[in-house]
């Protein structure tokens, strides 16, 4: 199964030590000469046993079928110069000769010319006296960065009276007389696999030794053979909650899976650094790892140069080490350290000195002692660059959360009584460790969130842009020298490079379950970064400030919500998650028993194995509830690789492709598609015959051919040294992170480019630049008296201050929030003057008040809640205050008229963007250039854009799902689920949700209960056409690329798919059943309906129904209602057609083709629409014969989609409204058939409706807009 097949757990095994006749050659001298102290020998590689080692014609003779993927290899292999005796020896004991012609093939990564003094690292020995087996561990990396791992034990044999071991042979030769001294001889076994199971295969060597220890007639060679063809059978369990067990007599021997698919494999013990060192010291090393320093560990103990560099790599993770790491360097590798790279490598104690003296700038961590010195080959101490501090916060709380780990296991255990099974002390030992190592991967990977949380809020996703400067600016002073060294590093850049692709990995998975409410809320608003008030008295007395939050186990009553200030976001004082970070709940693991293997060498008995393997796998299968679909997938991939092995392709390709309905991310897709490459031609043949195996490799070889090249460059924001037409104007601006509204940065331009070209100067850009990110860090500095804090709302920014200006109010200086304007008074009465809220204002007017001969500027606010008008001799920042107040004022009214809080959001920016454009040039027409950017109070003026009333009463709130994005995204359908008091849950987890499908499969959800976006992911590329919940923990949405996606709710991730549609999926209802479990039936446009069980994901029926085009179906009274355009069909469920609804219409008459349809089961009625036209049309359901009741609606031009509400009926479509075509919505009484209400909340298409509980409708409108309204229903 040659470069198709997963490696098993044993990649190659090798025997290491020295020829017998070196042995005898030394225990001579030495006795002749009476030594005790033996110098060092060469050890040589004597075995080599590589998988696998049943050959291709043994398969054939025990009727095995063969395939493409059988190896030839060579299974075992010995030195040449002994061949004459051992073949002699091994035909006494009745062994086979293996052909000398006979070449081995040994891994190409594996070197066997360096493996012997890696596997004695301090030296080849003869002893006088026996010692203890030792073992230790290895780490290869070749050229790519893939890493193989060996764990070697080393034993001690004895050469006494003639009776030598060596090879694995035994002789009976005389050396000396019957008083000769004994000596001992060591020996290794490696084990080399593409996995780090260090304990696993530890435990497995041990047995080994055991059997190895009292031999006699038995060769060594054969022992070791037999055992590497044990573990060259057994395989690597897929990520995920199976672990196998493996009987390895006397031990069982467990070989743990990744966590997921993302995970690292953990099989060691990571408490052990934090046995050897303090915590701040782990902390130093992570720093020194982070900033990739040259770094050596020193031990007397081998075993913990490896272990110890592992912990460190696996507390790092998902940031990965990219240098060289040769966790152990023999003595003849010394020379490695003086490499001019960083790198991490390990060396034995003795050889601290040297190393010391020989190589500069060398971290030089001690294990045994746990001290961390740097090397001191600089002439001047003072050169010696010092180890910066990991971030304040972050240090603290990981030590705290390390002070609470339970390190001891003898502590923790010692009320229990004592183990009097083998068996049950492993198992102790191991819930133990598991426990363990689960909360230290939790506390180390919350300090790498700690640490690089706020990364993202300087990225730019669409241009791939680090703006590495203004995240500096963001971080405190003490914390600089850390960052200012991480941020050069090659792993930083790899992990910058996870982020813009946004990867959804463990970083991303604890920052999204870590984030604030007052981050969600920021998240849903593209808002310039300034200080709320909360923040501002945090800042000053409680640096841990917990945001309350709203924890409504339903829809919110939106008629007593205004539309929310929400908060602008601050990344240096964004308070770190100090709890000991949420700790997760433990997740079950299984276990699966692999059959036993008696004769791992004959062909019958592995194909037994086989049986046996494939077996005990279907009765779990079998036995198992489809609910536990997780353990299920992992069963079916075993079974897959099992299938392969016997050549039993198709069963394989069956069992894998149930993974797409049981968890697809570890579907092997290589795998598979190499399979379905090789195929022989009959059986190529009969899987085209079977619909789901012809499904499945036209989807493996489709995806080869989709493969394209991931952008994963990543570009540090620079300014531009070149003039800038439009377009690359554009560009810069959205890079800078200052805005990315396309038609905002359109007004800039030209504000910046009033009186001259139209292209913009570096310098001009610069001077814009600098004066936001000047003004930007200014409020940060704003430091407002707790007076006046009391007056604001918590939520509440400066984004404005005056100079000290003279008012009718006092001296003192305005402030801008995005509410209010108010004096910061100064002098004899200091302190907070209201002016006015924006929603207050009446009047705005600049005008000039006479002083002496002077005519001094004067800004005047009439607000409708005060008689007096205020004044504010303003001098020369009269004119753009003028501009921003009235430009405030009008995005307010908007943004009530509208309820969309998002115009507020937008006019903040637009103001600040007239304050940096009047701050950076100069010239006398600055004023008129900042009025280019004065959009909404232009847009009152000239096209006074009047919400009806009805609207207005009607509409409660507008979200936005496509806020931070550069263009809006069409809302292509809406799902709303109700709360779910379920104790899995998390509790804001049970709230109800909003799901909204956008553009190229994205999907954002959002808590019902307070409108703030929850969750964002990605489905497939293509468009999404219909969402249910399938149930409690199942939402599945059908895409255009004939996938349904199936989400788990609890996870927020897609783990399943359901594959048997050959053309777009159209629809998908759920009719709930209280007998049994629910079924579900979706379509698509080729006109397939399938009938799921919606517990099993098992296809129930399958029929096709007779049209070009299959739109959408409804399920009422046991039939299922077929809307194909030109007609609906009414069939049964087994796809029989019983009736049909045709439109009426006049020969003369253009056909008509239907483009929505809606039940209303409690009136016997049927309603649709047509594609172009505004009429509804209503038939009688008990009666379809007679001609359907028309309804045109007035000022409509299209019917898009309608939603039955109580006895309503609400429309959704496009129509004209004050000369304009917008989204409507039309609320018709179902009884009277009249239009009750009509709508227009939306400038686009309204293209998806969904009721909420029946109390509110959401609908959401095309890209020209792109935003979610909310409706109260009456």
């Amino acid at each position: 199964m040659e470069n198709v097949l997963p490696s098993a757990v044993l990649e190659i095994c090798v025997l290491v030590g020295v020829s017998r006749d070196k042995v005898k050659e030394v225990c001579q001298v030495a006795q002749k000469n009476d030594v005790k102290n033996f110098a060092p020998l060469e050890p040589e590689v004597l075995s080599v046993f590589v998988p696998p080692f049943i050959s291709k014609q043994e398969f054939q003779a025990t009727t095995i079928n063969s395939n493409a993927f059988n190896k030839t290899k060579r299974r075992s292999f010995r030195k040449k110069k002994e061949k004459s005796k051992i073949e002699s020896a091994r035909a006494l004991n009745g062994a086979q000769k293996v052909p000398e012609t006979e070449d081995i093939s040994v891994p190409k990564d594996v070197d066997l010319n360096g493996l012997p003094q890696l596997c004695f690292p301090g030296g080849f020995f003869v002893t006088t006296e026996s010692k203890d087996d030792h073992f230790h561990f290895l780490v290869f990396t070749d050229v790519c960065g893939n890493r193989t791992y060996g764990v070697v034990a080393q034993y001690y044999q004895p050469v006494q009276d003639g009776h030598t071991s060596s090879n694995g042979q035994v002789h009976w030769e005389t050396v000396q007389t019957s008083k000769a001294a004994a000596y001992f001889v060591p020996y290794a076994v490696c084990v080399i696999s593409r996995y780090p199971y260090f304990n696993a295969l530890k435990d497995c060597l041990s047995c080994l030794l055991v059997q190895l220890k009292p031999y006699k007639d038995l060769e060594v060679d054969d022992c070791i053979k037999e055992f590497a063809a044990k573990l060259s059978l057994i395989p690597s369990p897929p990520p995920g909650p199976l672990h196998l067990v493996f009987n390895m007599k006397p031990l069982q021997v467990i070989f743990p899976s990744r966590e997921d698919p993302d995970s690292p494999l953990i099989d060691l013990d990571l408490h052990l650094p934090f046995l050897c060192f303090k915590p701040k010291q782990v902390l130093q090393i992570i720093t020194c790892i982070l900033t990739e320093r040259k770094i050596v560990f020193f031990s007397s103990d081998w075993a913990l140069l490896t272990l110890i560099s592992e912990c460190f790599m696996l507390y790092l993770h998902p940031v990965q080490w990219q240098h060289t790491f040769v966790p152990i360097l023999s003595r003849q590798m010394l020379d490695f350290v003086m490499a001019p790279t960083s790198f991490l490598m390990g060396c034995h104690l003795d050889h601290f000195e040297e190393v010391s003296k020989e190589a500069d700038d060398l971290i030089l961590i001690n294990i045994d002692n746990g001290d961390i010195a740097q090397s001191k080959s600089f002439e001047d101490e003072a050169d010696i660059p010092d180890i910066p501090n990991i971030p304040l916060r972050a240090a603290e709380i990981f030590i705290t959360r390390v002070e609470g780990l339970p390190l001891h296991y003898d502590l923790e255990r010692c009320h229990l009584g004592s183990g009097t099974d083998l068996g049950e002390v492993q198992l102790r030992r191991r819930t133990w460790q598991q426990k363990l190592n689960s909360e230290i991967q939790q506390m180390t990977l919350q300090l790498i969130v700690n640490i690089f949380r706020e990364v993202k809020d300087h990225l730019n996703y669409e241009h791939r842009v680090f703006n590495s400067e203004e995240f500096m600016k963001t971080r405190a002073q003490s914390d600089q020298p850390f960052y200012r060294k991480v941020l050069e590093t090659y792993m930083f850049h790899s992990f910058l490079k996870a982020r813009l692709n946004r990867r959804m990995d463990a970083f991303a998975r604890l920052e999204l379950s870590t984030q604030s409410e007052e981050d969600r809320l920021s998240s849903m608003l593209d808002s310039p970064r300034r200080l709320t008030m909360e923040k501002m008295v945090s800042k000053r007395f409680n640096p841990q400030y917990m945001i309350s939050k709203r924890m409504g186990m339903s829809l919110p009553n939106l008629q007593d919500i205004s539309p929310k200030d929400y908060p602008a976001r601050n990344s240096s004082l964004r308070g770190i998650n100090t709890k000991p970070a949420t700790r997760l709940i433990s997740k079950s693991v299984s276990t699966f028993k692999i059959p036993e293997i008696h004769f791992p060498l004959v062909g019958q008995c592995v194909l037994s194995y086989y049986i046996d393997f494939n077996n005990h796998l279907s009765r779990a299968i079998n036995i198992l509830p489809p609910e536990n679909s997780a353990l299920l997938a992992r069963y079916f991939y075993l079974r897959g690789l099992i299938g392969l092995m016997q050549g039993k392709l198709l069963n394989a390709l069956l069992d894998f492709q149930n993974l797409y309905k049981t968890d697809v991310r570890i579907f092997p897709t290589d795998l598979v598609r190499k399979v379905v490459e090789t195929l022989p031609p009959g059986d190529r043949s009969q899987a085209e015959q079977k619909p789901e195996l012809k499904r499945l490799i036209s989807q493996v070889l489709d995806k080869q051919r989709e493969i394209a090249k991931v952008d994963d460059h990543v570009k540090n924001f620079a300014l531009p040294s070149t003039h800038m037409q439009l377009d690359d104007f554009v560009k810069r601006i959205q890079e800078s992170g200052i805005v990315k509204d396309i038609d905002t940065i359109h007004r800039l331009f030209d504000a910046l480019t009033v009186g001259q070209q139209k292209q913009i100067d570096p310098e001009t850009f610069k001077d814009f630049y600098n004066y936001w990110k000047e003004t930007e860090s200014e409020a940060q500095d704003v430091n407002l008296p707790p007076a006046v804090i009391e007056r604001l709302d918590k939520n509440e920014c400066v984004y404005k201050l005056s100079a000290s200006v003279k008012t009718n109010k006092g001296v003192g200086k305005i402030a801008m929030t995005q509410k209010r304007l108010f004096l910061l008074a100064e002098g004899g009465r200091p302190g907070y003057e209201e002016i006015a809220t924006f929603r207050d204002i009446e009047e705005v007017k600049s005008t000039t008040v006479a002083f002496l001969l002077l005519r001094i500027p004067t800004l005047k606010i009439k607000a409708m809640s005060k008689k007096e008008v205020f004044e504010a001799n303003l001098k020369s920042e009269c004119d753009l205050w003028h501009l921003m107040v009235k430009e405030m004022w009008a995005g307010k009214k908007m943004a009530d008229d509208h309820k969309d809080p998002q115009y507020i959001q937008q006019a903040l920016t637009n103001v600040l963007l007239m304050d940096a454009v009047v701050g950076a040039l100069q010239s006398s027409k600055i004023i008129y250039a900042a009025s280019k950017l004065s959009y909404f109070d232009k847009m009152k003026n000239e096209v006074p854009m009047m919400v009806p009333k009805t609207t207005a009463e009607t509409l409660k709130h507008k979200i936005n799902p496509s806020a931070g994005e550069t263009f809006p995204q069409a809302v292509e359908f809406l799902l709303y689920t109700p709360g779910q008091l379920d104790p899995v849950e998390k509790h804001g987890d049970a709230h109800p949700k909003l799901w909204c499908a956008l553009e190229e499969g994205k999907v954002a959800v959002f808590d019902a209960s307070t409108w703030s976006k929850q969750h964002c992911f990605k489905v497939g590329s293509s468009k999404l056409k219909c969402m249910v919940m399938a149930e409690q923990s199942q939402v599945w949405i059908g895409s255009q690329d004939s996938i349904i996606y199936i989400i788990n709710t609890h996870s927020m991730s897609c783990n399943k798919q359901l594959n048997d549609h050959r053309s777009e999926v159209t629809d998908i209802i759920v009719q709930a059943r209280d007998s049994m479990s629910s079924e579900a039936y979706s379509c698509s446009s080729d006109g397939t309906v399938i009938a799921w069980n919606v517990s099993t994901l098992k296809v129930n029926r399958r029929f096709q129904l007779p049209c070009e085009s299959l739109m959408s179906i409804k399920y009422h009274d046991g039939r299922l209602w077929c809307c194909i355009g030109s007609c609906i069909l009414v069939v049964t469920t087994s796809g029989l057609v019983r009736q049909t609804v045709n439109m009426e219409r006049r020969t003369t008459d253009p056909p008509l083709s239907l483009l929505s349809f809606q039940l209303f089961p409690e009136r016997d009625q049927v309603w649709a629409s047509c594609s172009g036209s505004p009429d509804l049309y209503i038939w009688n359901t008990t009666d379809l014969s007679t001609p359907a009741q028309k309804i045109s609606l007035q000022d409509c031009a299209e019917i898009t989609c309608m939603m039955k509400v109580k006895d309503q009926m609400w429309v959704g479509g496009r129509g004209l409204s004050q000369g304009r075509i917008k989204g409507k919505i039309y609320v018709v009484d179902a009884e009277k058939k009249t239009v009750e209400k009509e709508l227009v909340g939306h400038a686009g298409t309204v293209k998806a409706i969904c009721s909420a509980e029946d109390r509110y409708v959401l609908s959401g409108s095309g890209k020209e807009e792109g935003k979610i309204a909310i409706w109260k229903v009456e």
